[in-house]
């Protein structure tokens, strides 16, 4: 393909992804296909001779197509939102034609200090502390900074990374033995609750701690006290304490846990605090939201995914910590084939020493489209709208009399179920009825086939938790739920009565 064909091609496609969201709504948003349909559909190697672009495009139609998932229909009501926008595919377009490797400040300066710049104006957007900032008010490099990961997951463990190194330097300070230091990793306790992500637990395994996962309180919180007691427990059982996850907006209820009073026990027991704002760190772009998240200014790391519920493709997740020390002495490898700048290096930063991987793309370029061609005005305008169709969601599931809400409605997601009151009270199985009757109708609402949402258990309790959150979706999708919601009820309840 010469670039005369490219450029036929590439219009061709941008039609074609046009039409594909102009026609949306029309599809049915989940996928029917059976485990290795596509296996049997495929060639078993690769072809040897070149392939027609529309050969390529049909097999997209026929083939593919049958097995997506439509994350961006407006009908797409599952797990969390997976935000993009046309703004950020434009963005991305023109990070793959860069397709830079920027790994260090020389692979391609403008690719890092785009991202330094633009990681400041997002934490500017959602109101966070200057501590997190790469460039002081004066215009002097900061401690803290921003850094795009590829995932929530990534974040996690980067943090954790960086305050076991924060721990093992403590340890030293203290004046421990370095043989004591080297054997302590075992010893190293890092602390969830049991609603945190499961990116938590991952990083533990990958990192070689243990995982103390605490019990929330009955609003699925993790609190102050909880924490205080485990942390004491496992002291006094030889452990070493050294970090917590707070979440803001948990993955079963959207929960916020008692950020101010962990914040209080991470000082006094020297635990480095990473919040995880994966899905509701958004709403922070909106001002009336902030006072939930009290205590984040006392971080050490902070992190959300713009790729959730900010009109940014995926991957585009943002990490910011309060002072990078810990986590570049921590990644930081040299090798004479990895040159670093010499002299001044005020304003240069090699972004492999912030992450896992060595090699990164481009992705400031699509953070950088949303946010000047939406404004923070638009990208205000889009988390209220949801918000606000959310809590109508809300109002109709209690009116309606069926349903009884689960967690407070704070962002865009509703947990509901059908209560108890509705079947039979005087059986004896009627926890079994319950749960039963909420599972099903999660099977039923997804084989209808209008829209598509996922449930979950809450203590054992089976719940739906429909998130609103899509960029192509409107006040139409979420009435289009709530009558769905209607029709499948009405056929489980008979069912089960």
């Amino acid at each position: 393909m010469d670039v005369n064909e490219f450029r036929a091609r590439g219009k061709e496609m941008i039609d074609f992804i046009a039409d594909y969201y102009e026609n949306l709504d029309n599809v049915s948003p989940g996928s029917k296909v059976q485990p290795g349909y596509l296996y049997k559909l495929m060639p078993h190697e690769a072809p040897e001779d070149p392939e027609s672009f529309e050969q390529i495009k049909s097999d997209i139609e026929t083939k593919i197509m049958p097995g997506i998932t439509h994350w961006q229909s407006g009908n797409f009501f599952g797990w969390y939102p997976s935000n993009n926008s046309f703004p950020s595919m434009l963005g991305d377009m023109a990070s793959f034609m860069f397709n830079t490797v920027g790994f260090s400040w020389i692979c391609s300066p403008a690719a890092t200090e785009l991202e330094t710049v633009v990681m400041d104006w997002l934490g500017k957007l959602i109101g966070l502390d200057k501590r997190f900032m790469s460039i002081k008010e004066d215009g002097t490099e900061g401690e803290g900074g921003g850094v795009i990961q590829g995932t929530a997951s990534e974040a996690h463990m980067v943090a954790m990374i960086a305050a076991k190194e924060m721990k093992l330097d403590y340890l030293k300070m203290r004046g421990e033995s370095d043989e004591n230091i080297r054997t302590s990793g075992h010893k190293l306790v890092a602390y969830f609750s049991d609603q945190t992500h499961s990116s938590g637990q991952k990083a533990c395994n990958v990192i070689g701690c243990q995982a103390r996962n605490i019990e929330s309180d009955k609003h699925y919180r993790l609190t102050k006290e909880s924490l205080q007691a485990a942390i004491k427990q496992d002291i006094e059982a030889g452990l070493l304490p050294f970090f917590v996850c707070a979440t803001f907006g948990t993955t079963n209820t959207a929960a916020i846990d008692d950020i101010p009073g962990i914040a209080d026990v991470a000082e006094a027991e020297n635990l480095w605090l990473h919040v995880d704002a994966a899905y509701a760190g958004a709403a922070l772009a909106c001002p009336e939201f902030r006072p939930l998240a009290c205590g984040i200014e006392r971080a050490d790391s902070f992190n959300f995914n713009p790729h959730k519920w900010m009109l940014t493709n995926f991957d585009c997740s943002a990490l910011w910590v309060a002072d990078a020390k810990y986590l570049v002495q921590s990644l930081s490898i040299h090798r004479e084939y990895l040159p670093r700048v010499k002299g001044s290096t005020e304003f240069v930063k090699d972004y492999r020493d912030w992450q896992l991987p060595l090699g990164r793309r481009f992705r400031a370029l699509k953070l950088w489209f949303v946010m000047r061609m939406y404004g923070a005005s638009g990208i205000r305008a889009h988390i209220r709208e949801h918000v606000k169709q959310a809590k109508w969601l809300e109002q109709q599931l209690v009116a309606d009399g069926r349903f009884e809400i689960m967690a407070p409605v704070k962002f865009g997601l509703v947990v509901f179920r059908i209560k108890p009151g509705v079947f039979d009270a005087s059986a004896d199985n009627i926890d079994d009825i319950v749960n039963n009757a909420n599972a099903e109708l999660v099977k039923c609402i997804n084989n209808d086939g209008r829209v598509f949402l996922v449930g979950t258990k809450l203590r054992g309790i089976d719940v739906l938790r429909p998130a609103i959150g899509s960029s192509h979706g409107t006040f139409e999708n979420t009435t289009r739920l709530f009558k769905v919601i209607q029709d499948c009820s009405e056929m489980v309840v008979a069912q089960f009565s």
